[in-house]
């Protein structure tokens, strides 16, 4: 048994990137700085044509919260209905009620309206007025896996927390651990939390090659317009070339 590297990809450059360094699975998304959301159908298309690595779309229409009016929750059944048409692997969801618990029943109807693509659930676990409570609401579900830092700011600061998760799931759920991982703290966090599968973005920054560049207009609100992110394959091989170290 070895460990497991998925990787949050935000476009099918970082998709192929993820791939070429050895991840196992990506979790497919845009808009990395709002947490991610649903990519374009173009993007997932491209993905499934031309890749070999699992691709797992997160399904949200927007950043912010993870309370979703019936306009929204719409939007979320048919992007599955897209997903399940690519012939994605699965699928990653995450909806809250007002009350910071799980929306049961509108994760049931997604996960009924997904099979049989498996489901995931994403950060929105982290989101929760009760971790343990809602661990075992995703148990009892059917979810197969949950991304969480263990409610913190990182998995590292979490992972105390993570390790408590890992312990109460015993098998029944895969807990995996993202946010702020790197090749210098994964170890650790294995050591920490016994985990199995590791979530990173193993991103860079690429600069623009644009010559001609208008310093007053800006197109929205991030700082720096003349640069995107990006995966960065060698981040990706680091990455599993120590989990391939770990003692399973």
């Amino acid at each position: 048994m070895s460990g497991i590297l998925e990787v949050c990809a935000n476009s099918y450059a970082s998709a192929l990137a993820a791939q070429l360094g050895g991840a196992r699975r990506v979790e497919f998304c845009d808009n990395l700085a709002e947490g991610g959301t649903t990519p374009s159908y173009g993007q997932i298309k491209l993905a499934k044509q031309n890749l070999d690595i699992e691709i797992w779309p997160i399904i949200r229409p927007r950043g912010g919260d993870f309370l979703y009016s019936e306009l929204e929750f719409n939007l979320m059944k048919e992007d599955v209905k897209i997903c399940k048409s690519l012939n994605c692997e699965g699928v990653v969801i995450g909806i809250l009620k007002a009350d910071g618990s799980i929306d049961v029943l509108r994760c049931l109807e997604l996960i009924e309206l997904a099979y049989p693509m498996k489901v995931a659930f994403h950060r929105a676990f982290d989101m929760c007025n009760d971790m343990e409570k809602a661990l075992e609401d995703l148990i009892g579900m059917g979810i197969i896996r949950v991304l969480s830092s263990g409610g913190a700011s990182s998995a590292y600061l979490g992972m105390n927390q993570l390790a408590k998760l890992i312990k109460q799931a015993n098998g029944r759920i895969t807990i995996m651990p993202g946010a702020g991982i790197n090749a210098g703290n994964i170890k650790e966090l294995y050591l920490k939390t016994r985990a199995t599968d590791f979530h990173a973005s193993a991103k860079v920054f690429v600069q623009s090659k644009m010559e001609y560049r208008n310093v007053t207009a800006k197109m929205g609100s991030i700082e720096d317009e003349y640069r995107y992110e990006v995966t960065a394959e060698e981040k990706v091989r680091e990455l599993v070339s120590e989990i391939e170290r770990f003692d399973y």
